[in-house]
C-alpha cells in the first residue's frame, strides 16, 4: 500500500513508519522539517496546500497525526496551539481529500482517549466504543464528571471533541473514515513516555502519584502497529461505531500499581510517592499540567476484541519487562519485541 502519514515526524508517527516501511509498504511523511529517514520526507505547514497535494491523489491510505504536544501550562497561546494544530490541518487534509479525483480509500485521524469522561474507581465500568461516555465540555456542570475536577480538565475533553468535530465537518464519500481515540502508547524510543515514567523509577521516584486511584490507559507500541494494520485491511469493522476505535490495551490500571509494576521490571521495590500539591509544584516547575498524571481515563478497544484481535501484550507486567528489555539492549528496535500474538 502507497501510506502518507501527515504529521508524522514524532513518537508514534516514528513508530509506525518504521514498521509500515519494513512491512514493504510505501511510506511518505509530512513533516514541518525534512529528516533523511528510510521513507520519503515531504514539507508541509499543516495550513496551506502545497505539492504534497498531489501525494492524496496517489495514497491508499492517510494516517493523520498532526499535534501540538499537551505536555505544557495551559495558559491562552499554549491552549490556541494545541487546538489549532490539530483542527486546522485536519481540516485542510478534509478539503484536499474530498477534491482528489482519486482519494484514497482509508483516512485514519488522530484522536484521544481523553474524550471519555474521568473513571472513578469500583464498581465504575470502562468506557468502549459503544457505551462510552463524553466527559463534560466547558460550561457543562457534572454531567458526567465529579464537580470538583479542575478547568484545564474540561479543556483537554473540549480539544479531543473538537478535533473530531473537525475530522468530521468536510464530507468526503469515497473515503471511509477512521477516529483513532489511543492511550499513551509505550515504546521503548528516546523522549517517549515510557521513557519518562522509567526515568522516575529508576531515580527511585516512581511511587504512587497522587491517590493513586486513578486509572492509566496504555498500548504497546507493537499492539499500535499491529491494531494499525488490522485497520488498514479491514476499516469495515468500525462502521457499527460511526468509525470509532480505541487504541488501547484491554487492562488499564490504576496509578498505584501500574507504578509499582514498573518499578520492579527495573528492579527498584521502593518509589517517593507524590502527593497532589507536590505533583502541582512539580508542573508548574516544569511548565506542564497535572492533568497528565492525575487524569483517569478506564477506556478499554471493545471493537478490537470484538473482532478478534489478540495482544501481544494485554497486560501491563509483560509489557514492561519487554519494553525494559528493549530499551537496555535493543533501543528502538521494533523487530526485537517478543510477540505471540
Amino acid at each position: 500500500m502507497r501510506i502518507l502519514i501527515p504529521g508524522g515526524s514524532g513518537q508514534v508517527g516514528t513508530i509506525l513508519a518504521r514498521h509500515l516501511h519494513a512491512a514493504g509498504h510505501e511510506v511518505t511523511l509530512l513533516s514541518r522539517t525534512l529528516e533523511s529517514r528510510p521513507w520519503r520526507t515531504l514539507q508541509w505547514d499543516g495550513l496551506t496546500r502545497g505539492p504534497w497535494a498531489a501525494e492524496i491523489d496517489r495514497s491508499d491510505a492517510v494516517i493523520h497525526l498532526s499535534g501540538r504536544s499537551v505536555n505544557c501550562r495551559y495558559n491562552e497561546e499554549n491552549r490556541k496551539q494545541i487546538f489549532e494544530s490539530r483542527t486546522n490541518p485536519t481540516l485542510l487534509l478534509g478539503e484536499v481529500i474530498a477534491a482528489s479525483p482519486t482519494p484514497p480509500r482509508i483516512w485514519m485521524n488522530a484522536s484521544t482517549s481523553t474524550y471519555y469522561r474521568n473513571a472513578g474507581g469500583d464498581p465504575d465500568h470502562a468506557q468502549d466504543e459503544f457505551t462510552g461516555e463524553l466527559g463534560d465540555l466547558p460550561g457543562e456542570r457534572g454531567t458526567h464528571e465529579p464537580a470538583n475536577l479542575p478547568e484545564t480538565w474540561s479543556f483537554s475533553i473540549n480539544v479531543a471533541h473538537q478535533w473530531e468535530q473537525a475530522f468530521a465537518a468536510i464530507p468526503t464519500p469515497h473515503t471511509r473514515k477512521i477516529r483513532l481515540r489511543s492511550s499513551m502508547v509505550m515504546s521503548p524510543d528516546p523522549g517517549g513516555v515510557f521513557s519518562v515514567f522509567s526515568k522516575l523509577a529508576r531515580m527511585g521516584l516512581g511511587g504512587t502519584q497522587g491517590s493513586g486511584k486513578q486509572f492509566v490507559s496504555w498500548m504497546h507500541d507493537v499492539d499500535y502497529c499491529r491494531a494499525t494494520d488490522l485497520l488498514l485491511e479491514h476499516p469495515e469493522i468500525t462502521e457499527e461505531t460511526d468509525g470509532v476505535v480505541n487504541m488501547t490495551a484491554p487492562e488499564p490500571m490504576p496509578n498505584r500499581e501500574f507504578m509499582r509494576t514498573l518499578r520492579h521490571a527495573w528492579g527498584h521495590s521502593i518509589g517517593l510517592p507524590a502527593a497532589k500539591w507536590m505533583l502541582e509544584i512539580g508542573a508548574f516547575a516544569m511548565g506542564t499540567e497535572t492533568e497528565l498524571i492525575l487524569k483517569s481515563r478506564r477506556v478499554v478497544p471493545g471493537v478490537l476484541l470484538k473482532h478478534g484481535f489478540r495482544f501481544c501484550f494485554p497486560a501491563w507486567p509483560d509489557a514492561t519487562i519487554d519494553l525494559v528489555r528493549r530499551m537496555t539492549h535493543t533501543p528502538s528496535a521494533y523487530s526485537s519485541a517478543v510477540c505471540d500474538g
